[in-house]
């Protein structure tokens, strides 16, 4: 299962949706969008992304949002990072695409390739 977590307004995550869904096809391999502003994430599903990621927690932030600035985040450990984007999900980096256990951030939205290099 290939996992997008997407927000639809955004350019670069429906760009990346569209390179997944061309996988997909090839593939047969089922998609799951999650709109995660709609479906907030739980500190669980947070701390698994964080693992797929590296365990980069500022790589999952986004740094221009108001809220990243009035909770200063700059140098929050993974917890505190984990809380703020449970309470104000707009800060969580999209699109991150998941795949067999790895995570990458679709900026652009070609680096989600490398998840599929093995299955492409």
């Amino acid at each position: 299962m290939i996992r997008i977590f997407h927000n639809p307004r955004c350019s670069k995550s429906r760009e990346t949706l569209t390179l997944i869904q061309a996988i997909s096809e090839k593939k047969q391999i089922p998609i799951e969008i999650i709109d995660y502003q709609k479906t907030p994430l739980t500190v669980e599903q947070l701390n698994t992304l964080l693992r797929e990621l590296g365990d980069n927690v500022q790589a999952m932030l986004r740094s221009n949002e108001d809220a990243y600035l009035t909770n200063t985040l700059e140098n929050a450990d993974a917890d505190r990072a984990i809380q703020a984007i449970v309470a104000h999900p707009i800060l969580l980096q999209r699109p991150i695409v998941s795949f067999r256990g790895k995570a990458a951030i679709g900026r652009p939205p070609e680096q989600v390739l490398a998840l599929f290099e093995e299955s492409i």
